[in-house]
């Protein structure tokens, strides 16, 4: 055991993980994608190398042919003749950095992009499981070693190899009997970095998986829904001490590392010292016998430090390389990982208007049954970072059952039921963010897994109940669903959506910096953007997730106002839990633990006193007539949505504009103000 490191423990289930067979092999074709520039590295490397190998053997003649003989001449030309190789080996090793710098950043553009579109492709699923932290480390600090893998390292790598070669040639044209004894020395360098090799790549996974999880945890405590959550519960004191223990494991790691690497260098050097020692001592017996020439010793001495130089970098390279191949394998584990959702081989277009005679299309529901993925299927326990206490189940529950019904073409149908009962995962598979076990979800009679995923986009709009901002401008935040839209259709998707006279505020307009998940703006404008969004995309088909849940009633009236619009003349699915919102509705469907328990009109559910009348009753029942003084606003609601449309048209634009309206524009004002101070 290392001194001092007897205290620290690594976490078997990361160091014993090794490196996949292969690892090496699909390395080359992102090195063959920059062949030119690896034949000006390798030609720039071997000029390198040749001239480090030329000026011991010039130094050799300088001796010999010029110092000794006192030859003025000779000494002038070979001195001259080292100037000039001097600036030849500058040049080189300048293109040689140059085309090592060139297809390492290739090599990081390659895999990042790679890296990112594959990613974009995983599932939903993929992303509620995995660690944005951990994510992000794979396309940074992972790709940043393997980058080092093919130019840092394939430069010394070639240049050392061929500096190796030409020095023991010419140490063997000198003289065979020192040669003799170089070579048996160089296994004793070999041994320590096989033993030494091995254990620093099982430090380097356990290192590159602490940073993802240190990294996890600054992430999620660093973006305003985590400060807050932080803020509120009062913990600092136990976040920072949690933060430490990472930190301080990080610290342990690293130092355990850096103890190893520099260990081996330590062993060569001494090595190495006493083979020169031994080289002078017999070379100089050499020279004193008349056997070897004064100059030809100095220049084997030259190139013996020149042999054990290169095999003591061959072994701190052997070091890097295995924590280079770490990094290349934990990039091919997410490039491994197989999206689930996928176009499938012959998959066609989905008809812009659904049925191509320009009406939406309905959707249909076929004997649906659903249970979601288990982890094994769409993530990578690296990429979780959450130590369970046992392996979970593969066999999830059925959180769908026999699920069959029909949203008609251009109609609204909603979905109502208790918590949990399956209606989001149904609002899921219409886009086709997971698919059915059993069964088929149809969209104009095509199944939507025979149809191209990007067709299947233009067709479906989703509004979900947390609507998301980027942290950017309005501008590009509603140009994401349509970049070509021109700045009038923006104002008047803005106006449609009854968000515009809070744009027209703003001191910046379309140009404001929304913020971190936009948190500059209330939840009912950040819904009044997405419907924006949603009007810009102008989908056939839209499906809306509890899009006035959480709203105050001057937000629920606007947003209501917008979805009027935005609902009209398309297929729509609608989740509300508020059952004012979809009285209006052309079908209801009541799902309850994951079935279709009742479907009709507002009406025929009524008068069926099953589930939906008994949720309705729970929301519109009257208190007793005991406590009518104790009444609130709430008590009405079912009294005031009626008149909702009435109390809107008699307010003025400005009047509409809420009191969450007015607070975005004194934060976007506040926030100029101190920008200009």
């Amino acid at each position: 055991m290392m001194f001092g490191m007897g205290a620290l423990r690594l976490d078997p289930s990361i160091t014993k993980q090794k490196v996949r067979p292969g690892t090496v092999r699909r390395i080359l074709p992102y090195a063959k994608r920059n062949r030119w520039m690896l034949g000006l590295l390798l030609f720039a490397t071997a000029v390198d190398a040749c001239l480090s190998v030329a000026n011991p053997l010039l130094l050799a003649v300088i001796i010999d042919d010029g110092i000794l003989p006192r030859r003025l001449g000779v000494l002038i030309a070979l001195s001259l003749l080292i100037s000039g190789l001097a600036v030849v080996d500058a040049v080189a090793v300048y293109f040689r950095t140059w085309a090592s710098a060139r297809i390492g950043q290739g090599l990081v553009l390659n895999l990042r992009t790679e890296v990112f579109s594959h990613v974009q492709q995983q599932p939903l699923a993929f992303f509620t499981r995995s660690q944005t932290g951990s994510l992000v480390s794979r396309l940074n600090g992972d790709v940043m070693g393997a980058q080092q893998a093919v130019t840092t390292l394939l430069a010394q790598t070639l240049s050392m190899v061929m500096t190796l070669g030409l020095s023991l040639a010419a140490i063997f044209t000198l003289s065979w009997q020192i040669s003799i004894v170089a070579l048996i020395v160089i296994p004793a360098f070999i041994v320590p970095a096989k033993m030494i090799g091995k254990r620093v790549q099982r430090l380097a996974r356990e290192q590159m998986q602490l940073d993802a999880s240190i990294g996890s945890m600054m992430n999620e405590r660093f973006n305003v829904a985590g400060a807050m959550l932080a803020k509120l519960y009062g913990r600092p004191d136990e976040e920072s001490e949690l933060f430490a223990a990472k930190a301080g494991r990080v610290r342990d790691v690293a130092v355990m590392t850096n103890v190893y690497g520099s260990l081996l260098p330590m062993v060569i050097g001494l090595l190495a010292a006493l083979m020169t020692a031994l080289i002078y001592g017999l070379g100089g017996s050499l020279v004193i016998s008349g056997t070897l020439k004064l100059g030809t010793l100095v220049a084997m001495t030259v190139l013996i430090a020149r042999l054990y130089g290169p095999i003591n970098q061959l072994t701190n390279i052997q070091v890097n390389f295995m924590t280079a191949i770490v990094s290349f394998d934990r990039v091919f584990e997410v490039l491994d990982l197989k999206p689930l959702i996928a176009d499938r081989s012959g998959a066609t277009a989905l008809p812009a208007a659904g049925n191509g005679n320009g009406s939406a299309p309905q959707i249909q529901f076929e004997h649906v049954c659903f249970r979601y993925p288990a982890a094994s299927e769409i993530s990578l326990a690296s990429l979780e970072s959450i130590a369970l206490p046992m392996r979970e189940s593969d066999e999830k529950p059925w959180v769908l059952q026999d699920v069959s019904f029909t949203a008609p073409s251009g109609k609204l149908t909603a979905l109502v039921g208790p918590s949990g009962a399956g209606k989001t995962t149904i609002t899921h598979l219409v886009p086709r963010l997971y698919d059915p076990g059993s069964g088929a979800v149809m969209i104009g009679g095509q199944d939507i897994r025979d149809v191209t995923l990007r067709s299947l986009q233009l067709t479906v709009g989703v509004v979900p109940q947390e609507a998301h901002l980027f942290h950017d401008t309005i501008r590009a935040n509603l140009l994401y669903a349509r970049p070509g839209a021109t700045e009038q259709e923006l104002r008047q998707a803005c106006e449609a959506s009854r968000i515009w006279d809070l744009i027209s505020s703003l001191p910046d307009g379309f140009d404001t910096v929304a913020g971190d998940r936009g948190y500059r703006f209330s939840g009912g404008e950040k819904q009044r953007f997405a419907l924006a969004r949603l009007l810009l995309k102008a989908p056939p088909v839209v499906v809306l997730d509890e899009a006035t849940a959480h709203l105050d009633s001057e937000s629920e009236v606007a947003i209501q106002q917008a979805l009027k619009i935005a609902l009209s003349g398309r297929t729509s699915l609608v989740i509300a839990h508020r059952l004012s919102t979809i009285r209006e509705a052309d079908q209801i469907l009541v799902i309850d633990a994951g079935k279709v328990g009742e479907r009709g009109t507002h009406e025929e559910l009524l008068a069926a006193d099953g589930l939906y009348a008994e949720l309705y009753r729970t929301q519109f029942a009257r208190p007793p007539a005991s406590h009518s003084r104790l009444s609130s606003p709430c008590d009405h609601a079912s009294e005031f949505v009626p008149s909702a449309n009435k109390l809107s048209s008699s307010l003025t634009p400005n009047d509409r504009r809420s009191t969450g309206d007015r607070e975005a524009v004194e934060r976007a004002q506040g926030s100029g103000n101190a920008s200009a101070a």
